[in-house]
């Protein structure tokens, strides 16, 4: 069996293969592996190691992920962009080639093998415009956001959104995003279980836990 490497920074993104350790029926071993490409210098590179078991989606993997804070970026939207990024995690993910400051890229996409984008993931709170724009441009739209759902469901409310009734929105606990992200530091061994909604974290010797709520767009 295979594993899939990915390169992502704020530079481009180059898919490898490598031998991976584990039978196909308990994941692959992934990792992103550090870019060459040199970053802009105010930003800030995490080297988070991740251990996923994901059993509401019958997802186990083993994730090396090298990613780039950049400058406008808090640490809570960072981490709410590698849960996303974890709880979507199949074959083709990435994260965007230009980084968070790309405003015609997605945060996280996933792509087919011939590159078409299949899912188009936001982070946070995107306007409806954008959202719009996406759900043109993709198969399926999701947003992950550590903010108030019902201030972003309000903001997309009678607005004019491709297929809204489709579009997820998965809220995460504020209170558990806020507590653990100020224990990221730019090594951090993460080990991430979900069951029936529920996310347990552990970041190296701190362990914490908080829901992800899903809401859907009013017509």
């Amino acid at each position: 069996m295979f594993a899939a490497q990915w390169i992502e920074d704020e530079g481009a993104e180059k898919p490898m293969r490598t031998h991976g350790t584990f039978p196909h029926r308990y994941g692959r071993s992934s990792s992103i592996s550090p870019d060459r490409t040199p970053l802009a210098l105010s930003s800030t590179v995490y080297n988070l190691d991740v251990s996923l078991a994901d059993v509401d989606r019958g997802v186990y993997e083993n994730l090396a992920l090298r990613v780039a804070l950049h400058p406008s970026e808090s640490r809570d939207y960072m981490l709410t962009r590698v849960l996303a990024y974890c709880l979507q995690y199949e074959e083709g993910i990435t994260f965007s080639r230009g980084g968070i400051s790309d405003p015609d890229e997605p945060p996280i996409r996933i792509v087919d093998p011939t590159g078409r984008i299949t899912a188009w993931i936001e982070i946070g709170a995107p306007d409806a415009e954008r959202l719009n724009k996406a759900a043109k441009a993709a198969d399926r739209v999701a947003v992950y956001t550590h903010k108030n759902p019902a201030t972003l469901l309000r903001q997309f409310a009678g607005r004019r959104i491709h297929r809204a009734e489709e579009i997820p929105i998965y809220a995460f606990d504020r209170a558990f995003i806020e507590e653990a992200a100020q224990h990221l530091d730019r090594r951090t061994k993460i080990d991430l279980s979900v069951t029936g909604g529920q996310l347990y974290l552990s970041l190296g010797e701190r362990s914490f836990s908080g829901a992800v709520v899903e809401h859907r767009i009013e017509a």
